[in-house]
């Protein structure tokens, strides 16, 4: 539940403002003589209600009761045992940086903070901070200047990180970046929720705050590099295996 009670810290005013309108809605429908109109405001009434539990049921199934930032589910592409150099990038937001060096002591693990990102001036990110501390080798960057040399790293990791980078362009070069650094046959891992019907139905207009499959497919696509795997990891959430 850590995570999801984070997520209701970062979104509270949202969840306040939906019980008060949905308080409203229903202290309205009392004053109404038209039938119609009653049933109508109770039923938008019960509808905010159950949008909001549905999206905390569903950042709970996300973030706590998945693989989401476990990356089990990679043991079967990524072999961290002869894995020497990778990268972990997060955007103010790192729950997985300490699990993978306890995991794999030998990785030299490079943790980059994605350098203004909304996250960064949110009044919920000191508790966040509390709850994961920050890797004390993190690093800030500009995803669209990559500070490694050419073909040095074997894994780039991006977990819930690159829909914060909000400018199409940047996202191009962040991949081009990517390509340069990473060795012949090295992977970028990125996990994201998708901006889709499954979300949309969850999240409401939250969802657009996320990436639809087109938009990440145009964003890869001139790097050169090549999406060998988009997964799902729960309905909320893909997977996406990217080549060099």
């Amino acid at each position: 539940m850590k995570i999801t009670k984070l997520v209701i810290l970062f979104n509270y005013k949202k969840i306040l403002l939906g019980v008060v309108v949905s308080i409203l809605l229903l202290m309205l429908s009392f004053q109404l003589h038209s039938d119609v109109f009653t049933w109508l405001l109770w039923g938008l009434s019960i509808l905010i209600v159950l949008n909001i539990i549905a999206s905390l049921v569903a950042s709970y199934w996300l973030y706590d009761h998945s693989d989401l930032y476990e990356l089990n589910n990679l043991e079967d592409t990524v072999n961290w045992n002869k894995i020497e150099n990778a990268v972990l990038i997060h955007a103010s937001f790192d729950p997985l940086s300490m699990r993978l060096e306890e995991k794999y002591p030998h990785l030299k693990l490079t943790v980059c903070d994605i350098y203004g990102n909304r996250h960064e001036h949110e009044s919920g990110i000191e508790v966040s901070k509390k709850t994961f501390p920050p890797n004390p080798k993190e690093i800030k960057i500009a995803v669209e200047t990559l500070p490694f040399e050419d073909e040095s790293q074997d894994v780039i990791l991006a977990v819930t990180a690159l829909h914060e980078v909000l400018d199409h362009q940047k996202r191009v070069l962040f991949f081009k970046e990517a390509k340069r650094v990473l060795k012949k046959g090295g992977l970028i891992v990125v996990s994201e929720q998708f901006r889709d019907t499954t979300n949309f139905i969850f999240f409401n207009i939250g969802a657009f705050h996320f990436l639809s499959w087109k938009q990440w497919k145009n964003a890869i696509a001139p790097s050169g590099l090549k999406i060998t795997e988009n997964k799902k990891i729960t309905p909320f959430a893909n997977m996406l295996i990217i080549k060099k």
